[in-house]
């Protein structure tokens, strides 16, 4: 008995291990075969990637990638890129986007490398253009922009920025200024991003002058998109809008260049072997209008702008990306005389002023990004985006200028020909302030795709260090004829401070946008941000809904709703006196926005007709005042207002590839400064206490209209013509320092008409095409344009001088007169 059990026991021992024998034993004999089999497979798989475009060259984010009869999917990126892994050797592809049609290719792959297929989408004419509504990548309610229409318009700034005035709810009443408002906002508003690199402005430019070229290159943009307000919560905490450009990998080598009598640039796209390298030159001079202002003198200026990226396909997963921009510019103005009439038809004025001295200002800007780009997986991406921009402006003038003002009745410079002496003085303008600001920021994002949702969240540390030295004053004497260590001065704007301030910043979101129903899709999404100056925890909850009612692909119904924090950069926290507000809180608005989108066949072509309804709460806004460019704050004091208005549009093609657009906007914007009251006399000469209430905001336009028409020749297409024509009704203005309710004065409308004719040498359709220029050009046109072809006298500001009886006037300074412009545009074959 013993002996069995122990027979049993060692039976039981042995046992496991034979099973562990069998098990390798099979381990052993199959491993040959499963090798072979991993060997096939691996063989039998590869890698496809590439870039999809539009028929027109457009990058295409959000397009869906099958493999067919699989479950192997994916979209492509904001640079219209995709990848897919693991793919059979015979596969079928599948190319979806909404507004685009289905694309299907069967390919035979190689598996000993990655094949790269670039794919070309062709519109669908039934479909909607507002495609990218849906797309993962896009603001629920943006408009797409063709950065090549900004070459055939005629632009007196040479800046992209100027082109988006041409938008519905945009204004801008300063050709020679990139700077825009935003359905009642300011310029420290609005957003730009230049691939995913937020853009920042220098922060001491106070007249058009100054100005120089945007910091966009048009020439490089391969997609833009605006939003006039309601974008979604991966985009910053701003109040009005936002300009999101890309710059992307081109089809093929290509080098471009224009030059004319105010601008000129080049560009070279050079497509690599594993990525892309971008350049771009441009360079402006602006003394041909500055010299045709209503002030006399010595005028020299010059802007240049110098911009790169290079993106580097590290491995298939991770990819980095470089980008240094250089923008600078220089004015120097020596002002020998100003002769400037104003007033009514009926009463005539005449200022007369003699200068000496000289004014200039400079600014330099240096942005620079690196980013990196990892695809964990088909359905999961990372990116890592780390700029820095240095931005310095200097500003020097000692100008004294004795003037005299009369009715007008004779002819002659001197008052003493004219009319009545309404009075004669002194003014001397003196700054010498320089601002140097310091912008560092780091961010990581994720993206995922899970089913038919789509995941965005980051989180973002921003550091800034801005270093300001003001030194200013402007003394008036209007006595007589006086030097300045003689007469009876009066001194404003006197400011003698420097300030440095450093601000930590932090800040994050999550989104998801997905389907809810197959014509109804959702962007849902929260921001958070903190800064260690005013110290707040601020949330902006933010939805979208884009609606396509019983699949009707020519109607899109649109809502968004949404809280936009703006938290104080410099210049809202610094005050009217120059000092700073340590008590200076972040802006509040909350956003009801509802729009449509409708096409339909009329007047020979497919029109397409916009509109967008909104309503902003101005919760809690730091009221301001604008003097030209310059916008100066009432940073002590805190306001509550709306912005209401309408903006309507409707384009189409009347000439073959050539889109016009007629536009209408209708606002009104007002706010209430806390606790704001003046002191005034009533009839019988009681002092009394006002309280105005409701003050219209500098930005109060009721009317801005604009047309955009192109049309070409029908016996010779290749002469074409470009009108733009703006309507901007009048803005409340008032005489210089921090009281707003004395904003009772009005800058007229603005009106402008330009217009060019161009010629395209390199048109196929052309009848009598140079064999030299089909050779070795890919296009070639000629341009010729005349700005303010009406010669609307527009004023930008105002110069505010004292009678002999204390009256006050308003001499305006206007802005440029008619002008020639010549360009030709050149862009070479590759070889």
């Amino acid at each position: 008995m013993k002996k069995k059990q122990r027979q049993l026991l060692i039976f039981h021992s042995i046992k496991p291990n034979f099973r562990y024998f069998v098990v390798l034993l099979r381990f052993f004999l199959f491993l040959p075969l499963l090798l072979f089999s991993n060997k096939i497979i691996a063989q039998d798989l590869t890698v496809i990637k590439g870039v999809i475009t539009s028929e027109k060259g457009e990058l295409l984010s959000g397009v869906t990638i099958q493999v067919k009869d699989t479950r192997l999917i994916t979209q492509t990126n904001r640079e219209g890129e995709y990848l897919l892994n693991k793919v059979p050797l015979n596969a079928t592809l599948i190319f979806s986007r909404l507004g685009y049609k289905d694309l299907s290719l069967d390919f035979g792959l190689l598996s000993d490398k990655d094949n790269i297929q670039n794919i070309i989408l062709i519109t669908d004419i039934q479909s909607l253009d507002e495609v990218h509504i849906t797309e993962r990548f896009n603001s629920s309610n943006s408009i797409s922009i063709e950065a090549a229409k900004f070459s055939s318009f005629p632009q007196t700034s040479g800046s992209f920025e100027s082109f988006i005035k041409n938008l519905p709810g945009v204004s801008g009443n300063n050709e020679l200024s990139s700077q825009y408002s935003v359905r009642g906002g300011n310029f420290d508003e609005n957003l730009i991003y230049l691939n995913d690199v937020e853009i920042f402005r220098p922060m001491l430019i106070r007249s058009g002058q100054q100005e120089g070229l945007g910091f966009i290159n048009p020439d490089l943009a391969s997609s833009i998109f605006f939003s006039a307000g309601g974008f979604e919560a991966r985009y910053g905490d701003k109040l009005s809008s936002i300009l999101d450009v890309r710059y992307s990998k081109p089809d093929s080598l290509s080098l471009e260049a224009q030059a004319g009598f105010l601008s000129s640039s080049a560009t070279l796209k050079l497509p690599l072997k594993n990525g892309f390298f971008l350049a771009g030159i441009r360079n402006k001079k602006n003394q041909s209008f500055l010299g045709r202002q209503n002030i006399e003198g010595e005028y020299h200026s010059g802007f240049s702008d110098y911009q790169f990226l290079l993106r580097q396909n590290i491995s298939s997963k991770l990819n980095l990306s470089l980008f240094g921009l250089y923008n600078g510019g220089e004015v120097k103005i020596s002002p020998d005389k100003r002769i400037t009439e104003f007033g009514t038809s009926d009463d005539v004025l005449r200022l007369f002023v003699n200068y000496e001295g000289e004014e200039s200002s400079n600014y330099n800007a240096l942005n620079s990004a690196l980013t990196f780009s990892y695809n964990a997986s088909n359905s999961l991406n990372f990116k890592w985006i780390n700029s820095i921009a240095s931005i310095n402006v200097e500003e020097q003038a000692d100008l004294l200028g004795w003037y005299s003002f009369n009715e007008k009745e004779g002819g002659g410079l001197n008052p003493s020909n004219g009319g009545s002496l309404l009075g004669m003085g002194s003014n001397q303008t003196f700054s010498n302030n320089y601002l140097k600001s310091l912008i560092y920021n780091t961010e990581l994002r994720m993206y995922k795709q899970v089913k038919s949702s789509f995941f965005e969240m980051g989180v973002r540390f921003q550091s800034d260090r801005i270093d300001d030295r003001i030194d200013e004053y402007t003394a008036v004497d209007t006595s007589g004829y006086a030097f300045p260590d003689q007469g009876n001065w009066m001194y404003s704007g006197l400011i003698d401070q420097q300030n440095l301030v450093k601000i930590r910043r932090f800040s994050g979101f999550v989104q998801n946008t997905f389907s809810l129903r197959p014509n109804l899709m959702m962007a849902a999404g929260v921001r958070l941000n903190y800064n260690t100056y005013s110290k707040e925890n601020m949330i902006s909850p933010r939805v979208s809904l884009m609606y396509n009612p019983g699949h009707r692909d020519h109607l899109l119904i649109r809502f968004s709703a949404g809280t936009y924090n703006q938290a104080p950069f410099y210049r809202e926290i610094k005050n009217y006196n120059g000092s700073l507000n340590a008590a200076a809180r972040s802006q509040r608005s909350f956003q009801l926005i509802t729009g449509t989108d409708y096409k339909f066949n009329g007047l020979g072509t497919r029109l397409k007709f916009s509109s967008e309804v909104y309503y902003k709460i101005l919760s809690r806004i730091t009221p301001y005042k604008i003097e030209d460019l310059k916008i100066r704050y009432l940073s002590d004091k805190m306001s509550k207002g709306y912005a209401a208005g309408a903006d309507l549009s409707i384009s189409g093609n009347f000439a073959k590839d050539l889109e016009s657009t007629f536009r209408i906007s209708v606002m009104k914007t007002e706010e209430d400064i806390k606790d704001d009251f003046y002191l005034s006399k009533d009839a019988q000469g009681n002092q009394i206490t006002i309280r105005p209430g409701y003050l219209k905001r500098p930005t109060d336009q009721l009317f801005n209209i604009g047309m955009m028409f192109q049309d070409r020749l029908i016996q010779n297409p290749t002469y074409k013509v470009h009108l733009n024509l703006i309507y901007s009704s009048s803005l409340p203005v008032g005489p210089p320092g921090p009281d707003r309710h004395t904003d009772q004065f009005k800058i007229p409308a603005y009106k402008r008409a330009d217009i060019g004719f161009s010629k395209d040498l390199a048109d196929p359709e052309g009848k009598r095409s140079s064999v030299f220029i089909k050779k070795y050009f890919q296009a070639l046109s000629l341009h010729a344009e005349l700005f303010n072809l009406l010669n609307f006298k527009n004023t930008t500001s105002y110069l505010w001088l004292n009678d002999k009886m204390a009256n006050q006037y308003a001499v305006p300074n206007y802005l440029t007169s008619r002008m020639f412009n010549f360009r030709v545009i050149a862009k070479l074959k590759s070889r």
